[in-house]
């Protein structure tokens, strides 16, 4: 029986999960079952009771989530040390990277709920500035210090996850604004494969 990834298309931190998977060889092992957020039957609420995704169940029923718990499960099971490195330096750059990554995705997202769950008001123009500040701040510091692209880390995979999600709800005109990052995002996508079939589609 393969593990079950409760995912959502468009989710970000999915993908990031997706990513993993496929780099440490581990995609076939993994099941993934779309979120049917209309549902109110849909068993993630047992799953996870925050309601959330992504959320990984595992052969013996036990689930494991958030997305940064979940790529540390994979990465343990592949032996350990390889998108999460052991060496201390390596490792707490990896993970502050990943925490600056998924800082972006948590702006951003917020961006988009501003006017999907409030679609009778006015979206209010000061925290859209703040969320958006957040980003910038953020892609800023990532053109002053770039990531590097090997060896493969959580750190670069949400970057470039990040920086996807920007792409698919334009939230912030990355491209435009930060362009050093245009060809660091084209040289992740050369090594790493998985970056492709993993793009959302719309």
């Amino acid at each position: 029986m393969p593990m079950i990834l409760r995912s959502a298309v468009a989710s970000p931190y999915s993908r990031k999960v997706k990513i993993a998977a496929y780099h440490l060889g581990l995609a076939d092992k993994i099941e993934t079952r779309l979120l049917n957020s209309t549902d109110p039957n849909d068993p993630i609420k047992e799953q996870n009771p925050l309601g959330k995704i992504p959320a990984l169940v595992l052969e013996t029923g036990r689930t494991i989530y958030d997305s940064r718990v979940i790529v540390e499960y994979l990465d343990t099971l592949a032996g350990g040390g390889k998108i999460i490195p052991t060496e201390t330096d390596a490792r707490f750059e990896a993970l502050t990277t990943a925490a600056l990554a998924d800082g972006i995705l948590d702006a951003a997202i917020l961006i988009v709920y501003e006017g999907r769950y409030r679609p009778d008001q006015t979206p209010y123009g000061p925290w859209l500035d703040f969320q958006r500040g957040k980003i910038e701040r953020a892609l800023a510091a990532l053109v002053a210090e770039p990531t590097a692209l090997w060896p493969v880390t959580v750190g670069n995979i949400g970057v470039a996850c990040a920086l996807g999600y920007l792409d698919f709800r334009k939230q912030v005109d990355w491209r435009a604004k930060y362009p050093a990052l245009i060809g660091w995002l084209d040289s992740f996508r050369a090594a790493v494969p998985a970056y492709d079939k993993t793009r959302p589609e719309g």
